[in-house]
């Protein structure tokens, strides 16, 4: 349900984008430090909102690699400590389940 949400969010989101695109084709002049261009506002605004969820998109991944790294050094620590038991699970998860009563006395 979460990846949907965020699939309708996202297809919302470029869909205001390009409305907002759409309707602004005057052309502008943008300046780039060292030269002056005319471009059509249409491209300034896709461009730039390309280039800005390239950026978050890169520190998404970015910081999704440093947490799988981390969860993999842990699972690494956590079977250094805890031995592993007869049946090849290691202690710390292989808990011994009691047994349920049957309800009849003997």
């Amino acid at each position: 349900m979460k990846g949907q949400n965020f699939l309708i969010a996202a297809l919302a989101f470029a869909f205001i984008i390009a409305w907002f695109a759409v309707i602004n084709v005057d052309a502008v002049q943008v300046n780039f430090m060292f030269t002056k261009t005319q471009i059509p506002l249409i491209l300034v605004i896709l461009a730039s909102t390309l280039f800005g969820g390239l950026i978050v998109g890169s520190f998404g991944i970015i910081r999704q690699f440093r947490l799988q790294r981390t969860v993999r050094s842990l699972e690494k620590r956590l079977a250094e400590l805890a031995p592993p038991s007869e049946d090849g699970i290691s202690g710390a998860s292989a808990h011994p389940v009691p047994e349920q009563a049957t309800g009849s006395a003997e």
